[in-house]
C-alpha cells in the first residue's frame, strides 16, 4: 500500500472543508490514486463548488434530487442532506425536492431518497388506529 504524503492529507482536509463532507471513495482515492481524485475533483469543483449563477443551496437540492433519481447510496444522499441543512434549508424544503423524483423516477427511487431524509432528520409517522392488516376472508 502507498504511503500518505502531506500533500494528499492536505488535499482531503481541504476537500472536507470546501464540501462539508467527504465520501469513503474520496478517502481511498486520496491515498490510492491521488492524481485521478484531483482530476475528478476539478470537474466537480467547476460544476458544483465554484461560485456561479446558482447558489450553493440550490445546487444541494439539485444534487439531492439527482442522487435520489439515480438511486445513490443512502450515505451519499445523506451527505448532501447534511450540507443542505447546514446551509439553512429546512427538512420540509429538502423533502419537497426529493418528492420531485416521484413523477420522473417513480416510487422506488423516491423511497430511497425519502428513507435517507427520514433517518437523518428523525421524521416519524402516524400509526393506524384500526387493524389494517387483518385479511377479510369469506
Amino acid at each position: 500500500m502507498s504511503e500518505v504524503t502531506q500533500e494528499q492529507q492536505d488535499y482531503i482536509d481541504n476537500m472536507a472543508r470546501a464540501r462539508g463532507y467527504v465520501l469513503e471513495y474520496h478517502k481511498v482515492m486520496a491515498k490510492q490514486d491521488y492524481a485521478t481524485l484531483k482530476a475528478v475533483d476539478n470537474m466537480v469543483h467547476a460544476a458544483y463548488l465554484a461560485p456561479r449563477a446558482l447558489d450553493r443551496r440550490t445546487k444541494e437540492l439539485i444534487f439531492i434530487v439527482s442522487l435520489t433519481v439515480m438511486r445513490a447510496t443512502k450515505g451519499q444522499i445523506q451527505a448532501h442532506i447534511k450540507v443542505a441543512l447546514d446551509l439553512g434549508l429546512t427538512p420540509q424544503e429538502i423533502l419537497e425536492a426529493i418528492e420531485i423524483a416521484l413523477p420522473e423516477a417513480g416510487i422506488v427511487a423516491f423511497q430511497e431518497g425519502f428513507a435517507a431524509w427520514q433517518e437523518l432528520v428523525g421524521a416519524d409517522g402516524i400509526e393506524p388506529q384500526v387493524e389494517a392488516f387483518r385479511a377479510k376472508r369469506p
